[in-house]
């Protein structure tokens, strides 16, 4: 698989809530950068694929996902861009993230070793924002 096709995988098994092959594609020293505010249960950096694992496994049981459409996937070198839209429900609060992304992947030999997401963190503070 080339860059584009691994990081078509990983998204797919996103979608899918298949946390064992998004797994199969990073390596064991992957780096995952979500950045906002505490108040979002699976922001801050992740290292290891232990940890990965507890990220993917936050995320997914933190939200609904009523939308994850990447749009368009770009790579130069060993990076891989991919732009699209989210939507999801927070579950703690059943408010709404509505957003656009980018996300920013570093792969070598054919995983991903860093994972940076950019979003709209404030509306995602907001939705897991009790009161």
């Amino acid at each position: 698989m080339n860059n584009i096709e691994t990081t078509q995988a990983i998204f797919a098994a996103f979608g899918a809530g298949d946390i064992p092959a998004i797994l199969e594609h990073l390596a064991d020293d992957i780096v995952i950068e979500f950045y906002g505010p505490a108040p979002i249960p699976y922001a801050g950096t992740w290292r290891s694929h232990a940890e990965a694992r507890r990220f993917f496994e936050t995320v997914l049981s933190s939200v609904r996902i009523n939308q994850f459409d990447p749009e368009e996937f770009l790579a130069d070198a060993d990076k891989v861009i991919v732009t699209g839209h989210l939507n999801l429900v927070a579950l703690t609060t059943g408010r709404t993230i509505d957003s656009d992304f980018v996300h920013v992947i570093t792969l070598s030999e054919g995983q991903w070793t860093r994972f940076r997401d950019f979003m709209n963190t404030a509306v995602a503070a907001a939705a897991f924002t009790v009161g």
